[in-house]
Parts: structure tokens; sequence; C-alpha cells
């Protein structure tokens, strides 16, 4: 395994591996077969596999979550394909109403090993209902364990450990970055649910994660031209978060900006903001701030860069961290 694969290279061979290690595992999704996906995320594993274990189904994302259940019900461990984010909405009611409360109904005795994965994000020009940042709803659904890479490692890994839980994992794909290269290793590294320092500093902390952690890293370098030396962690796992990782770093610090796509207003980073304040205050310089899309609906694509967080938005953050 271990070379140089993109992110779309490394999320197809962690699911040959988890079709070749378990006869269980099923992939079900809309165009996944003979196509190969809309971003050929499953090419070629029809034709290696067989249209019993990797599915084409119709064009109906509640059928082919409740679908899933039910398979999850007698046995199967099934990774389920959205095709893009903003169509997962018709199954949403199957994913937080039954899909991540089946567990807890039946007192434990009922595991629902179902992998959810979801291209998400803007940046790659599509239209409407194709470039959305929803991991919010998942995250506040508890029964949910929610995770995004960042690279072709953790692409690989990560989604091979989502499909060996035996709890429903949300994995969300930043589309934007599939054909982004990079090392994969010959083994995990990490826990699923564990963040990761990706790069060091000691003046403030940027917290990413899927497609605003290249940003980071590029604001990290930028910034450093100017003397100032930023640490960067990758968030990776949305729920449960790793607040350990975390409140090390800011603590070490002093300053933390959190960093998406989707919109600040009760996004992710606002959860992040509250807990770091609670057990960092004594330690903090500043408040800890965010950057992210505005409230507002996901705009046509020739004015999407002015609505997604870039590199110079980011450290407008920074100065305004560093200026208290």
């Amino acid at each position: 395994m271990a070379g140089q694969l993109s992110i779309a290279k490394a999320l197809n061979e962690a699911l040959r591996k988890s079709l070749e290690n378990d006869p269980k595992t099923v992939l079900m999704g809309e165009d996944i077969g003979k196509l190969g996906g809309v971003f050929r995320i499953t090419d070629g594993l029809q034709k290696d596999f067989g249209d019993d274990r990797v599915i084409d189904t119709p064009l109906a994302e509640s059928g082919i979550v409740g679908t899933a259940i039910g398979l999850a019900l007698r046995g199967y461990r099934p990774v389920v394909e959205i095709q893009f984010d903003g169509f997962v909405y018709p199954a949403f009611d199957q994913i937080v109403s039954q899909l991540a409360k089946m567990h807890a109904r039946a007192l434990g005795h009922v595991k629902m090993p179902i992998t959810v994965r979801i291209p998400f994000g803007g940046g790659i020009g599509a239209v409407e209902h194709h470039s959305e940042s929803h991991e919010a709803y998942f995250a506040h659904t508890a029964g949910l364990r929610v995770v995004s890479p960042s690279n072709p490692h953790d692409a690989h890994w990560m989604l091979r450990q989502a499909i060996e839980s035996d709890d429903p994992v949300v994995f969300l794909e930043p589309k934007r970055r599939y054909w982004d290269k990079g090392e994969v290793g010959e083994d995990p590294m990490l826990p699923l649910h564990s963040a990761r320092v990706v790069r060091p500093g000691t003046d403030a902390t940027l917290i990413a994660y899927g497609p605003m952690v290249k940003v980071c890293q590029e604001a990290a370098q930028a910034a450093e031209e100017d003397g100032r030396r930023l640490e960067v962690v990758d968030l990776r796992s949305l729920s449960p978060v790793d607040f350990a990782t975390l409140e090390e770093s800011v603590k070490r610090t002093g300053r933390g900006i959190v960093v998406h796509e989707a919109p600040v207003f009760l996004g992710l980073g606002a959860e992040l903001a509250a807990r770091l304040t609670e057990r960092c205050f004594y330690h903090l310089e500043a408040p800890i701030l965010r950057v992210g899309g505005y409230h507002a609906p996901y705009p046509p694509s020739r004015v999407e860069e002015t609505y997604l967080p870039d590199l110079d938005r980011v450290l407008d953050a920074v100065d305004r961290a560093l200026a208290f």
C-alpha cells in the first residue's frame, strides 16, 4: 500500500481492502457500479466483486439508507455513498431518526455497522446542492460518529477504520481535495477519533478539518515569513472530538482559531470555541476566533471563491488574535 496516491485512489483502495477482508461488506449508491461513481471512487470494484456486493441503486437516498439499515440488521456491513452532499437531505430522517438511535433503542443488542460516505464542501465550481457543508447536523446527532480526512493517508485508513466500526459513521470526503496526492503508509498511526498536530507552532493554534487543513497549512507557511509560528491541528474527528489534543495546543499557544467551510453561525466552530474557552480560559491571550462561510445559501460557482474561507481570511483572523 505504501506510496504516493491521490485521496480518490486511497479511498478506492480502502474500499477494495474492506471488500476483500469481509464478505459481509457491501457497497451501495447511485452510479457506483458500472460508472464507478461520479468521482470514480468506486471505479473497478463492481467488475472485481460483482453486482451483488457493489450495488447500483435507484435515485432514492432515503431508500438507500433504509435498505442499509435492514442489511445491517441481518449481519451485513453496508457502505453507502451519497452522490453529492446536498443529496443527503432526503435520507436525513433515516440517518438521524433510525440509524443514529437503533443501538440505544435496542439497549445495545443491535449494532449498526454502516458507513455513510458523503463528498462535501465546495471549490469545484458545481451548482446548487453540490457544494454544501452540513457536518454540524450530524455532529449534533447523538449516536453518530462523524469524521473527515484531509490527506490520502488518513482517507485510506480512516475509511477502513470507519467500515470496521460497529457504530454508524458519517464519513465526509473533501471533494475539492480528491486529486491531491500524498504518501499512504502501512498502518493508520492514530485511532479513528484522534486529532493530529500537522505543523507545530508557538504563537496561535489553527484548528481545521477536511478541505480547510491545506488552507491553514498554507496560511502558517505565509505567516512564518513574518516571523509568526502557527500550529495547525487537523481535527479529523468531528464527533467525538479529541478535546485533549486541542486543549493542550491552545494552552501552549494562548490563542485558537477554528476554520471551516460551513457557515460560522452555529457551525462546529461555535462548539469548539465554547469548549476551549471553558477549558483554557486562564491560558488564553485572546478570544477563540472562527473563520468560515457566510450565513447564506451556497452561491453560484462564479462567486464561490468569495464565499469560501481562504488564506487571507485566515491570516486576518491571526492578526486580530495577535492584536489582543
